[in-house]
């Protein structure tokens, strides 16, 4: 199997124009956003895929129920391995649930990767019903949990973010606010930079629908994280091309690519597994 990779200076962005989108005090107070215009019924029905199973944890994981709110719990479940190892916060895809890494997680444990998968609300074991604007706020609640979580536990302070398809718009979201705090920006199958124009409706105002997406963009190119993108060569539900625009939006001067010749969507892990691992322990080290 070849593997294309490649690293990238934030200066040779091919969109780096965009940057008078994006003011210095914007940078540096990077305000939660209010993406509820995305909570529409038929948005979120094409978004998300909610599955309520949940099973009991393998031997060495634990679950755990993280409030988000008064009265919403999103379960997530803890794989680690080594105290003195990375640690990865990952949110899944719009199809899969936690316990779907149970047979996962084993093989990020023998590469010395402590993972952390969350659900979303609805799925899993979690309360609640999935919407656009929950999911990007509740990842801060996640991460905060997680945070605590690693440093009662004595965990090395190595963490990363993760996020697969959909999951990529939370995990970019914990990239834009904690990067100080984390070590890096990891996005598989992904895609995240706004392209919403198909959802508004001649009933919509634009002006709000340009102003989200003027905002989105900013949050983006404010993220200056070391960034991996890993995409199947022939993914058929984000085309690779979708991953590199967002790469080019991110203002991180490292950036790597992995690029699976022949995997699609949903099989890139399977058909790209040594690759893939690789990819990630070198992220981490």
């Amino acid at each position: 199997m070849t593997v294309q990779g490649d690293r990238l200076k934030a200066g040779h962005n091919k969109l780096d124009g965009i940057g008078a989108l994006v003011s210095e005090g914007e940078k540096s107070r990077m305000e939660q956003l209010d993406y509820t215009l995305l909570d529409r019924q038929d948005i979120s029905l094409t978004m998300f895929y909610p599955r309520s199973e949940w099973n009991s944890p393998p031997p060495g994981a634990t679950d755990h129920m993280v409030p988000v709110n008064d009265e919403i719990v999103v379960s997530c479940r803890f794989y680690p391995c080594d105290k003195e190892a990375p640690s990865i916060l990952y949110f899944h895809g719009n199809g899969e649930v936690v316990c779907d890494y149970d047979d996962l997680a084993p093989i990020y444990n023998h590469s010395r990767l402590n993972l952390f998968v969350a659900d979303y609300r609805g799925y899993g074991a979690s309360t609640g019903d999935p919407r656009f604007s929950t999911m990007v706020s509740d990842a801060h609640g996640i991460y905060s949990y997680l945070r605590n979580l690693l440093t009662e536990g004595q965990f090395v302070d190595r963490l990363y973010v993760m996020g697969r398809s959909l999951g990529a718009i939370s995990a970019l979201e914990v990239a834009a606010h904690y990067q100080d705090q984390l070590g890096g920006l990891i996005l598989e199958s992904g895609a995240g930079g706004g392209g919403w124009a198909r959802w508004i409706t001649a009933s919509d105002d634009q002006a709000l629908w340009d102003e989200l997406q003027r905002r989105h963009l900013a949050k983006l190119q404010s993220i200056r994280l070391p960034l991996l993108t890993i995409h199947g060569e022939h993914d058929e539900l984000i085309p690779l091309e979708r991953a590199l625009e967002l790469r080019d939006l991110l203002s991180s001067e490292i950036k790597d690519l992995l690029i699976v010749p022949g995997a699609g969507h949903n099989d890139i892990f399977l058909v790209g597994m040594q690759s893939y691992m690789e990819a990630l322990q070198s992220c981490a080290d």
